[in-house]
């Protein structure tokens, strides 16, 4: 079978670089320039990812075929002040993949951000990145994919940018279809984890302050995907979290376990990182089995 190698751009702990090596694809460059992220992605894969991509020049990245980048979203996300290109980091780290793409040119890209990108600042955000990348000589192709969708037990909607130089490549692929069965997330709650209680004071005058029906709580007649898992998970937000009935307390965070398998990570998958960093790390990422799907459809175009 043809070698195709990736680079793993804005890599964080490896989400999609399981993903790409599952389908047979041999990353050959990662670049993340959170220290803690990089930790956790060397213990998995004992390779240490390059820094901050800005002070990468294009030349020393070895050859390869196809570049991922999950860009940073927080400037386009509903959560966020929804900044777009006027933050004045995150939000122009789209053109360091520009850059990169320009200089090497390689036959093919996946980008992954929120769906917030498509409606950025009335869509001029979303115009401009499809303008640079038709004028670096681009065919692209975007869907907005749920997790839920494909065995994964969490609400997680993306958008998810693929492009080809080889327009004959472009028509050869086409996104994943969703399984149609979604995922129960149950069967995947630690029943009787200990450590990760919501104190009782902080139930009474936060998490339960208004009987409005938040925040989500798993219970043992759950059935169904989760909300989304996002990086500040760790601050108990009542309106997006998720919790368990569980507990020293009888209601607590999501485990460790839980959390991996959320987001469709290996249940062996290494996390050296503290609590924290661990909901922000997972959080930040990618789910797994999503991503794979795209990247067995990338590989069956550039394979044809």
């Amino acid at each position: 079978m043809e070698s195709l190698r990736f680079i793993d751009l804005f890599a964080g702990v490896g989400g999609t670089r399981l993903a790409f090596e599952s389908q047979s694809f041999d990353c050959v460059f990662s670049s993340e320039w959170d220290l803690h992220a990089r930790a956790t992605y060397q213990a998995n894969f004992d390779d240490l990812p390059h820094g901050d991509i800005t002070e990468i020049p294009a030349k020393h990245i070895p050859p390869f075929e196809v570049l991922v980048a999950g860009f940073p979203c927080q400037p386009f996300s509903t959560i966020g002040k929804q900044q777009g290109f006027k933050h004045e980091t995150q939000g122009t780290l789209f053109y360091e993949i520009a850059r990169i793409l320009s200089e090497t040119t390689p036959r093919a890209f996946l980008l992954e951000n929120v769906k917030g990108l498509l409606t950025n600042n009335n869509g001029s955000t979303w115009n401009t990145i499809q303008e640079v990348l038709s004028e670096l000589g681009y065919f692209v192709k975007h869907a907005v994919l749920d997790s839920s969708d494909f065995g994964v037990p969490q609400r997680r909607r993306r958008l998810y940018v693929v492009g080809f130089r080889d327009p004959q490549d472009l028509e050869s692929f086409s996104f994943p279809v969703p399984t149609g069965d979604l995922a129960d997330f149950a069967p995947h709650v630690e029943w009787g984890a200990l450590g990760y209680s919501i104190s009782k004071h902080l139930q009474s005058t936060y998490v339960f302050k208004l009987s409005d029906g938040r925040p989500e709580i798993v219970d043992q007649g759950w059935t169904g995907p989760i909300k989304t898992l996002v990086s500040s998970y760790y601050k108990i937000q009542r309106l997006t979290g998720t919790f368990v009935r569980d507990g020293e307390t009888g209601l607590r965070l999501l485990s460790r376990s839980e959390c991996l398998a959320a987001m469709g990570f290996p249940s062996d998958f290494i996390l050296p990182q503290s609590r924290g960093r661990i909901y922000r790390q997972l959080g930040n990422s990618v789910a797994v089995p999503v991503v794979a799907a795209i990247a067995g459809q990338m590989s069956i175009a550039l394979r044809r």
